[in-house]
Protein backbone atom coordinates (compact mmCIF):
# COMPACT_ATOMS: atom_id res chain seq x y z
CA UNK A 1 0.00 0.00 0.00
CA UNK A 2 3.02 2.11 0.47
CA UNK A 3 3.63 3.33 -3.15
CA UNK A 4 -0.27 3.07 -4.32
CA UNK A 5 -1.49 5.78 -1.94
CA UNK A 6 1.76 7.70 -1.91
CA UNK A 7 1.06 10.82 -4.26
CA UNK A 8 -2.82 11.26 -2.26
CA UNK A 9 -1.98 10.71 0.83
CA UNK A 10 -3.06 14.54 1.41
CA UNK A 11 -6.23 13.65 -0.81
CA UNK A 12 -7.14 11.21 1.39
CA UNK A 13 -6.54 12.66 4.36
CA UNK A 14 -8.69 15.70 3.43
CA UNK A 15 -12.00 13.64 1.72
CA UNK A 16 -12.16 10.28 2.74
CA UNK A 17 -15.26 9.77 5.38
CA UNK A 18 -15.24 9.33 9.40
CA UNK A 19 -17.00 6.24 10.52
CA UNK A 20 -20.36 6.28 12.70
CA UNK A 21 -19.72 6.46 16.36
CA UNK A 22 -22.21 3.25 16.28
CA UNK A 23 -19.83 0.98 14.41
CA UNK A 24 -17.27 1.47 17.45
CA UNK A 25 -19.83 1.23 20.28
CA UNK A 26 -21.05 -2.07 18.72
CA UNK A 27 -17.30 -3.54 18.18
CA UNK A 28 -16.12 -2.44 21.38
CA UNK A 29 -19.32 -4.42 23.07
CA UNK A 30 -18.18 -7.41 21.85
CA UNK A 31 -14.49 -7.25 23.24
CA UNK A 32 -13.97 -8.73 26.89
CA UNK A 33 -11.19 -6.24 27.62
CA UNK A 34 -10.16 -2.67 26.72
CA UNK A 35 -7.02 -2.58 26.99
CA UNK A 36 -5.06 -2.59 23.87
CA UNK A 37 -6.56 -2.29 19.95
CA UNK A 38 -4.18 -2.77 17.18
CA UNK A 39 -5.29 -1.18 13.83
CA UNK A 40 -3.61 -2.41 10.79
CA UNK A 41 -3.50 -0.77 7.55
CA UNK A 42 -4.02 2.67 9.68
CA UNK A 43 -3.34 5.08 7.02
CA UNK A 44 -4.61 8.70 7.84
CA UNK A 45 -5.79 7.07 11.26
CA UNK A 46 -9.82 8.05 10.11
CA UNK A 47 -10.35 5.14 12.83
CA UNK A 48 -7.91 6.17 15.48
CA UNK A 49 -10.10 8.91 17.71
CA UNK A 50 -12.80 6.28 18.39
CA UNK A 51 -10.62 3.30 19.17
CA UNK A 52 -8.55 6.17 21.46
CA UNK A 53 -11.84 7.01 23.00
CA UNK A 54 -12.74 3.34 23.96
CA UNK A 55 -9.45 1.07 24.67
CA UNK A 56 -6.61 2.41 27.06
CA UNK A 57 -3.61 2.12 24.10
CA UNK A 58 -3.86 1.79 20.26
CA UNK A 59 -1.29 1.13 18.29
CA UNK A 60 -1.55 2.01 14.78
CA UNK A 61 0.19 0.40 11.47
CA UNK A 62 0.64 1.20 7.96
CA UNK A 63 3.36 0.71 5.32
CA UNK A 64 3.28 3.89 4.14
CA UNK A 65 5.13 6.68 6.65
CA UNK A 66 3.40 9.44 4.16
CA UNK A 67 0.17 7.80 4.87
CA UNK A 68 0.65 7.96 9.05
CA UNK A 69 2.12 11.25 8.84
CA UNK A 70 -1.53 12.84 8.50
CA UNK A 71 -2.84 10.48 11.06
CA UNK A 72 -4.13 12.29 14.62
CA UNK A 73 -1.35 12.72 17.61
CA UNK A 74 -2.82 11.31 21.12
CA UNK A 75 -1.64 10.38 23.93
CA UNK A 76 -2.55 7.03 24.43
CA UNK A 77 -1.44 6.17 20.58
CA UNK A 78 1.47 4.70 19.37
CA UNK A 79 2.09 4.93 15.45
CA UNK A 80 4.38 2.16 13.74
CA UNK A 81 5.71 2.28 10.25
CA UNK A 82 5.54 -1.47 9.16
CA UNK A 83 7.22 -3.21 5.97
CA UNK A 84 5.08 -5.24 4.13
CA UNK A 85 7.10 -8.29 4.48
CA UNK A 86 7.65 -7.91 8.51
CA UNK A 87 8.26 -11.72 9.60
CA UNK A 88 5.82 -12.61 12.85
CA UNK A 89 8.60 -12.01 15.05
CA UNK A 90 8.39 -8.41 14.17
CA UNK A 91 5.29 -8.15 14.78
CA UNK A 92 5.70 -9.08 18.58
CA UNK A 93 8.51 -7.04 19.15
CA UNK A 94 7.14 -3.34 16.80
CA UNK A 95 3.33 -4.23 17.32
CA UNK A 96 2.71 -6.09 20.29
CA UNK A 97 3.56 -9.33 22.45
CA UNK A 98 1.69 -12.59 21.98
CA UNK A 99 -1.78 -12.89 23.41
CA UNK A 100 -2.04 -9.33 24.65
CA UNK A 101 -4.46 -7.61 21.86
CA UNK A 102 -8.08 -7.58 22.89
CA UNK A 103 -9.46 -5.90 18.89
CA UNK A 104 -7.68 -5.62 15.84
CA UNK A 105 -9.21 -3.42 13.48
CA UNK A 106 -8.74 -2.93 9.50
CA UNK A 107 -10.37 0.11 8.45
CA UNK A 108 -11.15 0.48 4.37
CA UNK A 109 -7.75 -1.83 4.11
CA UNK A 110 -8.68 -5.59 4.62
CA UNK A 111 -8.49 -6.65 1.01
CA UNK A 112 -5.16 -5.40 0.49
CA UNK A 113 -3.95 -7.72 2.58
CA UNK A 114 -2.48 -11.47 2.62
CA UNK A 115 -4.94 -13.09 4.40
CA UNK A 116 -3.57 -16.62 5.45
CA UNK A 117 -0.31 -14.40 6.89
CA UNK A 118 -2.44 -11.66 8.21
CA UNK A 119 -4.89 -14.21 10.18
CA UNK A 120 -1.45 -16.20 11.78
CA UNK A 121 -0.51 -12.87 13.22
CA UNK A 122 -3.93 -11.75 14.19
CA UNK A 123 -4.09 -15.41 16.43
CA UNK A 124 -0.79 -14.61 17.43
CA UNK A 125 -1.26 -11.42 19.05
CA UNK A 126 -5.06 -11.44 19.93
CA UNK A 127 -6.14 -12.95 23.56
CA UNK A 128 -7.25 -16.45 23.91
CA UNK A 129 -10.48 -17.47 25.22
CA UNK A 130 -8.94 -20.38 26.90
CA UNK A 131 -8.27 -20.42 30.81
CA UNK A 132 -6.39 -22.61 33.07
CA UNK A 133 -9.12 -25.64 34.69
CA UNK A 134 -10.76 -23.46 37.83
CA UNK A 135 -10.30 -20.15 36.51
CA UNK A 136 -12.80 -18.40 34.62
CA UNK A 137 -13.05 -18.44 31.10
CA UNK A 138 -11.00 -15.46 29.75
CA UNK A 139 -13.19 -13.66 26.67
CA UNK A 140 -11.44 -13.91 23.08
CA UNK A 141 -9.68 -11.44 21.24
CA UNK A 142 -12.05 -9.81 18.30
CA UNK A 143 -11.18 -9.08 14.83
CA UNK A 144 -12.63 -6.53 13.08
CA UNK A 145 -12.52 -5.54 9.29
CA UNK A 146 -15.09 -3.17 7.22
CA UNK A 147 -15.16 -1.09 4.15
CA UNK A 148 -17.24 1.54 2.78
CA UNK A 149 -18.81 0.86 -0.47
CA UNK A 150 -19.56 3.64 -3.04
CA UNK A 151 -21.42 6.73 -2.00
CA UNK A 152 -24.90 8.23 -2.53
CA UNK A 153 -25.62 11.79 -2.68
CA UNK A 154 -28.76 13.20 -0.89
CA UNK A 155 -31.46 13.88 -3.70
CA UNK A 156 -28.38 13.71 -6.05
CA UNK A 157 -29.61 11.22 -8.92
CA UNK A 158 -28.06 13.07 -11.15
CA UNK A 159 -24.86 13.02 -9.73
CA UNK A 160 -25.03 9.69 -8.84
CA UNK A 161 -25.66 8.46 -12.01
CA UNK A 162 -22.79 10.79 -13.52
CA UNK A 163 -20.74 8.92 -10.37
CA UNK A 164 -21.75 5.31 -11.64
CA UNK A 165 -21.01 5.87 -14.97
CA UNK A 166 -17.29 7.28 -14.12
CA UNK A 167 -16.96 4.13 -11.61
CA UNK A 168 -17.95 1.54 -14.41
CA UNK A 169 -15.35 3.14 -16.41
CA UNK A 170 -12.50 3.04 -14.30
CA UNK A 171 -12.64 -0.78 -13.94
CA UNK A 172 -9.57 -1.64 -15.89
CA UNK A 173 -7.73 0.61 -13.37
CA UNK A 174 -8.84 -1.12 -9.95
CA UNK A 175 -6.85 -3.96 -8.25
CA UNK A 176 -8.43 -7.00 -8.84
CA UNK A 177 -8.73 -7.45 -5.09
CA UNK A 178 -11.24 -4.26 -4.94
CA UNK A 179 -14.24 -7.06 -5.74
CA UNK A 180 -13.73 -7.83 -2.34
CA UNK A 181 -15.11 -4.26 -1.44
CA UNK A 182 -18.29 -4.31 -4.16
CA UNK A 183 -18.82 -7.71 -2.33
CA UNK A 184 -19.23 -6.01 0.62
CA UNK A 185 -16.73 -8.37 2.16
CA UNK A 186 -19.51 -10.86 2.06
CA UNK A 187 -17.06 -13.39 0.12
CA UNK A 188 -14.08 -12.95 2.08
CA UNK A 189 -12.95 -16.20 4.16
CA UNK A 190 -13.39 -15.14 7.39
CA UNK A 191 -11.87 -17.49 9.98
CA UNK A 192 -12.86 -16.59 12.87
CA UNK A 193 -16.14 -17.48 14.65
CA UNK A 194 -19.19 -15.34 15.89
CA UNK A 195 -18.64 -12.41 18.58
CA UNK A 196 -20.69 -13.58 21.57
CA UNK A 197 -24.46 -12.47 21.12
CA UNK A 198 -24.40 -12.92 16.91
CA UNK A 199 -24.98 -16.27 15.17
CA UNK A 200 -22.44 -14.75 11.92
CA UNK A 201 -19.89 -12.55 11.26
CA UNK A 202 -21.68 -10.48 9.23
CA UNK A 203 -21.43 -8.47 7.03
CA UNK A 204 -23.45 -5.77 9.34
CA UNK A 205 -24.19 -2.85 7.97
CA UNK A 206 -23.88 0.59 9.15
CA UNK A 207 -23.76 4.04 7.60
CA UNK A 208 -21.44 6.92 7.78
CA UNK A 209 -21.77 10.03 6.13
CA UNK A 210 -19.57 13.74 5.13
CA UNK A 211 -20.54 17.32 3.95
CA UNK A 212 -18.98 18.39 0.75
CA UNK A 213 -19.19 20.35 -1.79
CA UNK A 214 -18.21 19.55 -5.64
CA UNK A 215 -14.19 20.63 -5.14
CA UNK A 216 -14.42 17.92 -2.46
CA UNK A 217 -16.44 15.20 -3.71
CA UNK A 218 -14.36 15.69 -6.75
CA UNK A 219 -10.99 15.48 -4.48
CA UNK A 220 -12.60 11.98 -2.93
CA UNK A 221 -12.00 10.40 -6.61
CA UNK A 222 -8.97 12.20 -6.96
CA UNK A 223 -7.83 9.62 -3.62
CA UNK A 224 -9.14 6.50 -5.33
CA UNK A 225 -6.01 4.08 -5.95
CA UNK A 226 -7.31 3.41 -9.76
CA UNK A 227 -7.46 7.31 -9.92
CA UNK A 228 -3.54 7.29 -9.40
CA UNK A 229 -3.47 4.12 -11.80
CA UNK A 230 -5.32 5.94 -14.37
CA UNK A 231 -3.25 8.60 -14.07
CA UNK A 232 0.08 6.94 -14.30
CA UNK A 233 -1.32 4.84 -17.70
CA UNK A 234 -1.35 8.92 -19.05
CA UNK A 235 -5.64 8.76 -18.63
CA UNK A 236 -7.45 11.27 -16.96
CA UNK A 237 -10.65 10.25 -15.20
CA UNK A 238 -11.56 13.48 -14.08
CA UNK A 239 -11.05 15.17 -17.67
CA UNK A 240 -13.07 18.17 -18.71
CA UNK A 241 -15.97 16.67 -20.11
CA UNK A 242 -16.10 14.37 -17.20
CA UNK A 243 -15.86 17.79 -14.32
CA UNK A 244 -18.12 19.41 -16.51
CA UNK A 245 -20.82 16.43 -16.41
CA UNK A 246 -20.52 16.43 -12.64
CA UNK A 247 -20.66 20.07 -12.07
CA UNK A 248 -24.49 20.40 -14.04
CA UNK A 249 -25.52 17.24 -12.51
CA UNK A 250 -24.36 19.08 -8.76
CA UNK A 251 -26.54 21.80 -10.08
CA UNK A 252 -24.34 24.66 -11.69
CA UNK A 253 -23.01 26.04 -8.59
CA UNK A 254 -19.54 24.03 -7.07
CA UNK A 255 -19.95 25.44 -3.82
CA UNK A 256 -23.31 24.36 -2.86
CA UNK A 257 -22.70 22.04 0.15
CA UNK A 258 -24.64 18.48 0.11
CA UNK A 259 -24.98 15.53 2.36
CA UNK A 260 -22.91 12.18 0.74
CA UNK A 261 -23.26 9.05 2.31
CA UNK A 262 -21.18 5.81 2.44
CA UNK A 263 -22.73 2.20 3.12
CA UNK A 264 -20.61 0.69 5.66
CA UNK A 265 -20.31 -3.05 5.98
CA UNK A 266 -18.58 -5.11 9.23
CA UNK A 267 -17.40 -8.50 9.21
CA UNK A 268 -16.29 -9.41 13.20
CA UNK A 269 -15.25 -12.42 14.39
CA UNK A 270 -13.52 -13.50 17.98
CA UNK A 271 -10.63 -16.39 17.81
CA UNK A 272 -11.31 -19.56 17.79
CA UNK A 273 -10.43 -21.63 20.50
CA UNK A 274 -7.64 -24.28 20.07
Amino acid sequence: MANLFLKQAKQYAATRPAYPPELFDFIASKTARRDLAWDVGSGSGQAIPPLAKLYKEVVATDTSAQQLSYAPRLPNVRYVHTPPDLPLAGIHSAVAPPGSVDLVTVAQAFHWLDLPRFYEQVRSVLRAAAAPPGLRRAGAGVLAAWCYTEPCVDGGGAVDDAFWRLYSGSQPYWAPNRRLVDDRYAGVDFLFDPVDGETHTGPFEFSTERRMDLDDYLTYITSWSAYQTAKEKGVELLDEATVRGFAEAWGGDRAVVKTVRYPVFLRIGKVRPE
